[in-house]
Order: C-alpha cells, then structure tokens, then sequence
C-alpha cells in the first residue's frame, strides 16, 4: 500500500478536500491521509510514498522531518531542500537569465545588524551605499518587501526617498527588495502544478483577500494568455516546484512576473473561490497519485528544477525555455475583448 500524506497548518478546506479526492477514486493500493508523527529519529522511514508539504515554511521542525523522509525515498511536494534554498531576489536573477520579465530590483541590507555581528562584519560593503543610482533606476513611488516570505507580510508603498528611510527604518533585521512599481492593464495568478498543469486566474491584488479573485473585466487577447501561460512553466520548471504560483502584472502588453517564490500557495475555497479551489483539488490529486505510481522506494524521488540538473551536468548555461503546450482552458480565455481594465499599481 502507497501511502500519500498531507502536511498542513491552520488551514482548513483544502486538506481534507484533497484526501477526500484522492480516497474517492478507489486508486488500487493508494491512499491518503493526514500525515501523523510522534518521534523522529534520524534515517528513519515516514511510511510515506508521497507527502505534500504545505506548512514547514513556518515550522523548521517539519522542514527537518521532510529532509530525512526525501532522504529514505518519500516524494516530498514540493522538495524541501530547494525550498530552503530559494528566495525571491534569485527567482528575479533567474527570471532574467531566462528571458522572463521582472520589475527592476534591488537588494537592500537589513536596516539593523544581524545578531552577533558589527561594524566589523560590514567591511566590504560601502558605507554609504549607492543609494542615489538605485532610487534614480527605481522610481518612486516604488514598492519594498523582504526578499524571503510571503503572505503580504512587510510589504510596503514608498511614496519618496524620505518616506523609504523612514520605512526601512521600520523592517529591523529583514533584508529588502526595492522594487519598481508596475502600473499594470491586467493581472493574473497562475497556479502551476507538476511543472505542466495550469491554471491561469484574473487577479486584483489591492481588493481584500477574499475579492482578490473578483474580477469582471474581460482579458484583452487570448496572446496574452498564451505568453503567461509560458513564461508560468518556464519558471516553474527552471525552479522544480511542483506547486507553485505566480503572478503576473501586464504593462503595455507586456507581462512582468512579480511574484514567483509561493510553494505554499492560498487553496482556501473561501479566497480562491469554488471554481479554483475545484481545478487545484483535482488537479493536486492527480499529481499527487501520478508520483505515487512512480515512486522508487528508497531512490531519489524528488523534482529538481532545470536550473539545478544543468548545474549538476556542468553547463553554465541558464535553463531552457520551456516550450508551451495549447493554452490551457480557462473561464479568463472566454472573456477576451480590447477593452483593458483601468490602470493600477502592483507591488507584492
């Protein structure tokens, strides 16, 4: 018997919704369940061939006991050992070595010392730093958040180079991302699962979570999807998440990837509506079975993007352009028209 299990926090729908999916195809030899733990001891087998992480985030106890099961051959989605790694500021690097775009960005110091460090530990960087060529390319207003995290936490508008300080001065220990503001035509998220599945939603990230979703403009051509679809799987796949978002803001045609680095990303019925949370239940599960039915016990059973095999194989060069399938099917592909939402702001 296959086991899959789910690793979860506060949330509630989805969870049990996909067990439920899972349990009710009567897959021979498969079944899902809440994953349950009362000790770990090191090398030791979860009993899992598939767990789909969606709190260790936030738990490092969990990112621990997802490292060892990836290790005795669990499929872990999305595999912890990336995801630990990865942050925004290097989803953008590898965004631009790939071809997609991104606002531009830059690094920012924490504005308070790490702990245990001083004036010392700062030597090889400029103090102060080229503040005025980074607010010349910027602009304001411009948007600043930490480059690691998500959740709409610390993220700020900042309207002048007095309202930056004074802001940044607020963010403690946080390294930063300064970024440019891009006032968009449209905005989509996309939900990418197993690197080929996609789900392309009108967004609007300024309404209140639950009518972030809300969006009766019509898209402007079916091009346009198209373009998003592929610049979602280009990423995903450079990045080897198995279950990821990404969200786009359109400028002049032209769709920027603004935020890219969600493993973990909102599947409540109760923001993403019925209709989304349906597709990523199904969808999740199918995935979730497909592993399982692949799954080598005891082998190295984790996705590993292409940035990363190409790497390993010792070409420099970046990922490969993921070549898109049809655009995938979508209530926003039945909406086309010319008639482009108002100008908004996109900064998260």
């Amino acid at each position: 018997m296959k086991k899959i299990g789910i690793l979860f926090g506060q949330e509630n729908t989805f969870p049990q919704a996909f067990v439920n999916q899972i349990n009710s195809r009567g897959e021979k030899d498969i079944v899902a369940e809440f994953v349950k733990m009362d000790k770990l001891s090191q090398a030791s087998d979860s009993g899992y061939a598939v767990i789909f992480d969606r709190i260790s985030q936030d738990v490092p106890f969990y990112k621990a006991y997802l490292k060892n099961a990836a290790l005795m051959g669990a499929t872990i989605i999305n595999n912890p050992f990336w995801w630990s790694a990865d942050e925004k500021f290097f989803n953008n690097c590898l965004a631009i070595k790939l071809g997609v775009p991104v606002p531009k960005t830059y690094l920012l110091p924490s504005h308070v010392r790490p702990d245990d460090t001083s004036e010392n530990s700062f030597r090889n960087l400029a103090m102060p730093m080229d503040w005025e060529t980074m607010f010349k390319e910027i602009g304001f207003p411009a948007y600043m958040k930490p480059h690691s995290g998500g959740g709409w936490k610390s993220v700020y508008k900042v309207k002048s180079i007095e309202d930056f300080y004074e802001k940044h001065a607020e963010t403690g220990q946080l390294v930063m991302l300064l970024q440019e503001e891009i006032i968009f035509d449209e905005y989509f998220r996309c939900y990418c699962i197993g690197g080929k599945y996609v789900k392309i939603m009108q967004y609007e990230p300024r309404n209140e979570p639950h009518l972030r979703y809300v969006v009766e403009t019509p898209v402007s051509s079916q091009a346009l999807l198209n373009k998003v679809e592929e610049y979602t799987l280009t990423l995903c796949r450079a990045l080897g998440y198995d279950f990821n978002t990404v969200e786009f803001a359109v400028r002049d045609g032209i769709p920027y990837a603004i935020d890219f680095c969600n493993p973990a990303p909102d599947a409540d019925v109760h923001s993403v509506g019925q209709e989304n949370f349906d597709w990523v239940v199904k969808t999740a599960a199918d995935f979730a079975i497909e592993k399982a039915k692949s799954h080598v016990v005891g082998g190295n059973n984790q996705t590993w993007g292409g940035f990363i095999c190409e790497s390993a194989a010792g070409n420099a060069a970046p990922a490969k352009k993921a070549t898109a399938p049809k655009a995938v099917a979508t209530k926003v592909a039945n909406k086309v028209a010319a008639k482009k939402a108002p100008q908004k702001g996109a900064g998260k």
